[in-house]
C-alpha cells in the first residue's frame, strides 16, 4: 500500500489530472457551433453533410463555406466574451458558487452526524472533497462510493461501518430523488418536464422512468441491507470470495461481514434526531445543488417565480441521466442533457450550450482541481498521525 502512495506516484497523478482538466477546460471554451443569423449576413450554408434532415450546429461536416450564408461559426469563447456581463450577472455567479460551497458544507455536517462527530471538520474536510474528487473522475453510474470506504477506513472507521456510512449516504441520496418527483409533479405537469421541441423527448421520458424504477429498487435494497437483513450482504460477499483468485479475502471479508452486521444494530438503534438530522442535511446539499443551474440561467436569462419551479423540475430529469452516465463526472452526458432539458429556455442553442459550460466550470471542473491540490496534503497528514501512534 504504501509503495501504491509513494510520493512520485501522488504528484505524477496530480499532474497527469490537472493536464487532463486545463484541457478539458479549453477543449469546452474552443468548441465551436453553428449559428443562424438575419439577413443572410454569414459564413456559411447548411448542407446536411450527414443526411439527418436535421441541422446539426455542433457538426462542420453539415455546413459549407458560402457568401452571404444564413450561418456564422463562433467559439463557445467568443460568446462568453459576448455575453451581457451586468452587476447583477455576478451576483446571481456568486449565489450559485455559495451554493456550490453549501452543498459541501451539508455535505460535511452528514458526514459528521453518521460518525456521531468521531470525524472533525477538518477530517470531514478532506473525506468531502476527496470523495467529490474521485466522483468526478468516476463514470456517474458507479460513483466514487469505493473511494469514500477506503478514504473513511483511513481516517480510523472501521471497514465495516465506513461501508455502513456509504451505504447509508448513497440510500438518502436516492431517497431524496425519489422523494422529490412526486412533490415537483404535484405544481409541474409531467408535460412540462420533459422536453417537447426535442427528436427524443418520447425516448427521454421512458429512460427517466426506467431511471426512476431503477433508484426505487436500488434504495430498497439498500434499506434491506443495512436494516434488515444485513447478514444477507455479508452473506453475498462471502460467496462471490469462493472464487479461486478471491479465495485470499475471505478472511478479511468474513471480519468485514461482522463489522458490518454490528454496524447495521447500533444503526438500527439510533434515535429519530440521528435520522432526522441526517436527511435534513441530505436535503440542504441537495437543494444548493440544483439552486446552482437556476442561479446561473438566471444571470443571463430573465426568468419568472414559476420558471424556476420549472428549472427545477427539469433538473429531475438532468440529475437522473448523470447518475446512469458512463463517461467520468458525466461529461459530455451532462452538457448535452442541459441542453436538451432547458433549450426551450432561449432561442439562442449556442446561449444554453455557453451556460452548460458555465455550469461545468462552476459545478465539475473545480473538484478536479481541488481534489489534486488535496490529495498530497490528506495522505501527508496520515503518514505524521500514523507516526504519531
Amino acid at each position: 500500500m504504501k509503495n501504491a502512495f509513494a510520493s512520485w506516484k501522488i504528484y505524477l497523478a496530480i499532474f497527469s489530472g490537472l493536464l487532463v482538466t486545463a484541457y478539458l477546460i479549453y477543449s469546452n471554451l474552443q468548441a465551436t457551433h453553428f449559428i443562424k443569423v438575419a439577413s443572410n449576413q454569414g459564413t456559411h450554408c447548411w448542407i446536411d453533410g450527414n443526411l439527418n434532415r436535421k441541422v446539426d450546429a455542433n457538426l462542420d461536416i453539415d455546413f459549407k463555406l458560402c457568401k452571404s450564408g444564413p450561418y456564422k461559426k463562433e467559439q463557445i469563447s467568443d460568446l462568453l466574451k459576448g455575453l451581457n456581463w451586468e452587476s447583477s450577472t455576478f451576483l446571481w455567479l456568486a449565489l450559485a458558487v455559495v451554493c456550490m460551497f453549501g452543498r459541501d458544507v451539508f455535505y460535511m455536517l452528514r458526514i459528521k452526524i453518521l460518525t456521531k462527530n468521531q470525524l472533525t471538520w477538518n477530517s470531514s474536510f478532506y473525506v468531502i472533497l476527496l470523495w467529490e474528487f474521485a466522483s468526478a473522475l468516476s463514470p456517474g453510474v458507479v460513483g466514487g462510493a469505493s473511494v469514500a470506504m477506503f478514504i473513511l477506513n483511513k481516517e480510523k472507521i472501521n471497514l465495516g461501518r465506513s461501508t455502513s456510512i456509504v451505504l447509508i449516504t448513497a440510500l438518502m441520496d436516492n431517497l431524496f430523488f425519489i422523494l422529490l418527483i412526486p412533490i415537483v409533479f404535484l405544481f409541474v405537469a409531467p408535460s412540462v418536464v420533459f422536453p417537447t421541441h426535442s427528436s427524443i423527448d418520447k425516448s427521454i421520458a421512458v429512460v427517466f422512468w426506467i431511471g426512476f424504477s431503477i433508484l426505487f429498487l436500488v434504495c430498497f435494497l439498500l434499506f434491506t441491507s443495512i436494516f434488515i437483513a444485513p447478514k444477507s450482504l455479508g452473506r453475498l460477499l462471502l460467496f462471490v470470495c469462493k472464487l479461486p483468485f478471491l479465495k485470499k479475502f475471505t478472511a478479511k471479508v468474513t471480519q468485514l461481514d461482522t463489522d458490518i452486521q454490528t454496524s447495521s444494530n447500533v444503526l438500527k438503534n439510533e434515535p429519530w434526531k440521528f435520522w432526522m438530522t441526517s436527511f435534513l442535511a441530505t436535503l440542504g446539499s441537495w437543494s444548493c445543488r440544483y439552486l446552482v443551474i437556476n442561479c446561473i440561467l438566471a444571470a443571463f436569462l430573465p426568468l419568472s417565480f414559476s420558471q424556476h419551479f420549472f428549472v427545477l423540475g427539469k433538473q429531475l430529469v438532468l440529475w437522473l441521466f448523470m447518475l446512469v452516465s458512463p463517461t467520468p463526472g458525466g461529461s459530455g452526458i451532462a452538457e448535452f442533457a442541459f441542453g436538451e432539458l432547458l433549450g426551450e429556455l432561449s432561442n439562442s442553442a449556442l446561449l444554453i450550450i455557453a451556460l452548460a459550460i458555465i455550469w461545468r466550470l462552476i459545478s465539475y471542473f473545480p473538484y478536479l482541481i481541488i481534489g489534486a491540490v488535496i490529495l498530497p496534503k490528506w495522505w501527508s497528514r496520515l503518514s505524521k498521525h500514523n507516526q504519531l501512534d
